[in-house]
């Protein structure tokens, strides 16, 4: 899937889109390999990387605009942004 989103650059990413319950609670965890992963949030996007290798998450608002861009270490329980798209590429 292509997910469009506007940064200075309008980047569009091929990712997996994660739509199930347990693609979006697995996520990037026990994969040292993987597209880039995409999540939707009604609210508040809460995160872990728990069993994860460090990966970049890239929030953005209903728009697809970019809120904040993170590099996110492992074994971290709680991890949260005000954003209706994630997306967690590993790096």
């Amino acid at each position: 899937m292509e997910f469009e989103y506007f940064n200075p650059n309008k980047t569009i990413i091929d990712v997996d889109y994660c739509d199930t319950f347990w693609k979006q609670i697995s996520g990037l965890m026990f994969k040292s390999n993987s597209k880039p992963l995409l999540f939707t949030f009604d609210k508040q996007a809460k995160i872990h990387s728990l069993f994860c290798k460090p990966f970049k998450a890239i929030w953005l608002d209903k728009n697809r605009h970019l809120i904040k861009e993170e590099v996110i270490t492992n074994w971290k329980l709680s991890i949260s942004c005000d954003a209706r798209y994630l997306i967690e590429v590993l790096i």
